[in-house]
């Protein structure tokens, strides 16, 4: 099927990527566990071996399944290349890895995902690699720590557990004239909502175990964007070893077929739970960037297509022991660390988004121990606000 311009988001989660590796009358793209990959012709295994014709060698470095999910990723955020890796966290630090030196310098955000944080301000100074971390909607900030020189611009937005925004368009205009790489994180969003490289972001990244794959039951993180960057990254992964697994290809690839219906169904249900919280006597404050109220709604609008299926919000009796006593009362949400399926995820900062930092770390970032993320699964809405409403009476 080729892929012309006109093809919108939906048909192309469906289809992109797939054709060519269909097999004998096959509708799916199959399972390959094969670790490696025959040559009848020395010289073809050759060629294939230098990357100058298209095909596989050794299941660390590619694989017909994953090979799919990446075009399929690729083609959805518009971008020359991608690649991927086991987790989200494996191509988060694969691209840090890859693109900083000793003496480099990074500029981000406070409050991106704890994962990320915690790279930012464990690992990545042990190899004397600097790190300027601005609050997040502080643009004016973020864009005086640009100028003062850096290699790399990390975002991510909506952010993570805070679902603050984000203006990627004008962040990296800025990173650009001070020759900075602009990568963004653009889990929350999905490419159905936001299109980073649109934007002007040289990098797009997502943990492919959220709203991609959508069902919970497979780990995965991909990266897209200009070639010859990809190809760095891809390098470090496939000599580091972080390869995503061909079972978990296909899960995320079968996922994606319905990732249009999941997030515009996703974008609704949350804006009008967003709403019931907001007039709810017993929440103190809402967080999500489809509420007129939110500080980033404006700059949402123009960058986004969809708010998106993650809110989070606070509590009036603002404790630990006020969510302790809510959670277990929610009789349609697990209580886990994870976000983006087809059923609804709750759970605070502290065992979920940033499980890895210290009470201290969080409050750095600006994320109080008392907020609730909600990830908005694929429920009837009425049902969802029922229990939350059942679950709030009781506190």
């Amino acid at each position: 099927m080729s892929h012309n311009k006109n093809l919108k988001a939906g048909t192309l989660s469906v289809w992109a990527g797939e054709e060519e590796y269909l097999m004998q009358g096959a509708t799916q793209v199959p399972v390959v566990h094969s670790v490696s990959f025959g040559y009848k012709d020395v010289d073809e295994w050759l060629q294939v071996a230098l990357g100058k014709k298209p095909g596989h060698i050794y299941g660390r470095n590619t694989n017909p399944t994953v090979h799919v999910f990446e075009e399929k990723i690729r083609i959805l955020e518009g971008a020359e290349a991608a690649t991927s890796a086991a987790t989200g966290m494996g191509i988060i630090s694969s691209a840090f890895f890859t693109l900083l030196s000793p003496g480099d310098r990074i500029v981000s955000v406070k409050d991106t995902y704890g994962g990320t944080n915690k790279i930012l301000v464990e690992f990545l100074p042990r190899f004397q690699i600097e790190i300027a971390l601005c609050d997040t909607t502080d643009h004016e900030a973020i864009e005086a720590e640009v100028m003062k020189g850096c290699q790399v611009l990390y975002l991510e937005s909506p952010t993570n557990p805070t679902v603050k925004v984000i203006d990627i368009e004008r962040l990296a205009k800025v990173g650009h004239k001070f020759g900075a790489i602009v990568i963004v994180d653009n889990t929350f969003a999905t490419p159905i909502n936001q299109n980073p490289l649109q934007l002007g972001a040289d990098l797009v990244l997502h943990s492919a175990t959220k709203f991609l794959g959508g069902h919970a039951d497979a780990l995965g993180g991909v990266i897209c964007g200009e070639k010859e960057l990809i190809e760095q990254i891809y390098h470090f992964r496939e000599i580091n070893g972080a390869t995503l697994h061909p079972t978990a290809a296909y899960l995320i690839l079968r996922g994606m077929k319905t990732l249009h219906l999941r997030i515009d169904w996703q974008n609704r249900s949350a804006l009008k739970i967003a709403q019931f919280l907001s007039s709810h006597p017993t929440v103190e404050q809402v967080f999500y960037p489809g509420l007129a109220a939110h500080e980033g709604h404006e700059i949402a609008r123009r960058q986004m297509r969809g708010f998106g299926g993650v809110l989070s919000f606070m509590l009036k009796e603002n404790t630990f022991d006020a969510v302790r006593r809510f959670l277990p009362r929610l009789r349609h949400a697990h209580a886990a660390a994870n976000l983006g399926a087809v059923e609804t995820i709750v759970g605070p900062p502290a065992t979920t988004s940033h499980v890895e930092c210290t009470s201290e770390e969080r409050a750095a970032m600006g994320i109080p121990e008392s907020l609730i993320r909600y990830s908005v699964g694929i429920e009837n809405t009425e049902d969802l606000i029922s229990d939350l409403e059942q679950a709030l009476r009781a506190v």
